[in-house]
């Protein structure tokens, strides 16, 4: 089902959209749809889902990673040794 969409468009904007209508043969909904699809395809392309950067950059630290499990493995052990008393 369609809706009816509102805006506020510069008029040279109309113009050249009911060009591409005339030339094209098509409607000008037509031309608004089809600019829309090429629009999002021309930006979804070359994007890949890059997991590093999804991590916000957990994965980039300046520790090693066996000080890391070091240090994981301290704060484990004090807490395990604080509850057992």
């Amino acid at each position: 089902m369609d809706k009816i969409f509102s805006t506020r468009v510069d008029e040279s904007t109309i113009h050249k959209i009911a060009m591409i209508s005339k030339e094209l043969r098509i409607s000008k909904k037509a031309v608004i749809e089809e600019a829309i699809a090429l629009y999002i395809q021309k930006r979804q392309e070359g994007k890949e889902v890059d997991a590093l950067k999804k991590t916000l950059g957990a994965w980039h630290r300046s520790e090693d990673p066996d000080e890391i499990v070091k240090k994981t493995r301290e704060v484990f052990n004090k807490s395990m040794q604080r509850h057992q008393s």
